[in-house]
């Protein structure tokens, strides 16, 4: 079996040898703290013994600060940078914040602070109030409504218990939701395929019959019974032609809830996070 061959040449001096193979170890980055003393310092033409005299240190001390063996005290990074003429930010590779503004930015930023302190108290309460009212702009528009739980189908009895049955609502405004004061849903077929099972209807409160024109859609209580028709010449009608027109004796009372004026998308309806935002912005609408 042949013997292993063994280098025992010596090593090139500075050559950090592994322990643990024998061979020569990878050399440690330097630290960039370490990378940028050089940097700065070759780049202003200075040799090490000018910078330490600059900063009251040795040359030694800057010698073994660029080649990773020390790291100079925090106390002397201000005298660092100002005998390498650069900043802090420089010094350590970090974006200097003034870099993200803009020329205008920068000149309105030099002029604040030539302002006396009154002056920018002024400049500070102007901004805040450009920034509520540029919030107030940024929130959409909310309505209140009141959303009555039961359906179109099955009725309230009295009309005069119909006001306190309601629950609010928050929407999102639009044309037909300003138009609107409470919400309904839509039970059964009869107003297909305008209307569908299910969907939430906006009715714009009427307190007198005679304000809806016939052939409108209107949301009526009559007798126990809530329903949504078109308000026909003398009968309800249905938009489906499957169900016949309701007609009524002399003597029954049909009660006008409102005109329907829509739809309600249910993408209309606000968020918790939003109400409670318009609600800070617009204290005591609603």
């Amino acid at each position: 079996m042949p013997r292993r061959s063994i280098d025992r040449s010596a090593p090139k001096a500075g050559t950090v040898i592994d322990i643990k193979t024998g061979q020569a170890a990878e050399k440690p980055a330097l630290p960039i703290l370490c990378e940028r003393i050089r940097f700065y310092r070759e780049k202003a033409g200075l040799e090490q013994k000018a910078l330490a005299g600059r900063i009251g240190v040795t040359s030694n001390a800057v010698s073994n600060w660029e080649n990773g063996r020390g790291r100079p005290d925090i106390n002397l990074l201000p005298d660092i940078c100002s005998a390498l003429g650069i900043t802090m930010y420089e010094l350590f590779a970090m974006p200097a914040p003034s870099s993200c503004y803009t020329r205008e930015e920068q000149a309105f930023l030099d002029r604040y602070k030539s302002l006396s302190s009154g002056h920018r108290l002024a400049v500070d309460r102007v901004v805040d109030t450009l920034l509520q009212v540029q919030e107030a702009e940024s929130c959409p528009r909310i309505r209140k409504l009141t959303f009555y739980e039961k359906s179109l189908a099955a009725g309230f009895g009295d009309p005069t218990e119909f006001d306190g049955e309601g629950a609010p609502i928050f929407l999102y405004a639009s044309r037909e939701v300003d138009r609107a004061d409470c919400v309904f849903t839509v039970n059964g077929d009869s107003m297909e395929p305008r209307y569908h099972n299910g969907d939430l209807v906006l009715i714009s409160r009427i307190p007198d019959a005679p304000d809806l024109q016939h052939g409108e859609v209107g949301a009526f209580i009559v007798g126990n019974e809530t329903y949504i028709k078109v308000y026909g010449q003398d009968c309800l009608e249905s938009l489906n032609p499957a169900y016949a027109p309701l007609r009524f004796h002399e003597a029954e009372s049909v009660y006008l809830i409102g005109r329907v004026t829509g739809v309600l998308d249910p993408a209309r309806i606000a968020s918790p996070e939003d109400v409670d935002k318009y609600r800070l912005l617009h204290p005591g609408e609603f």
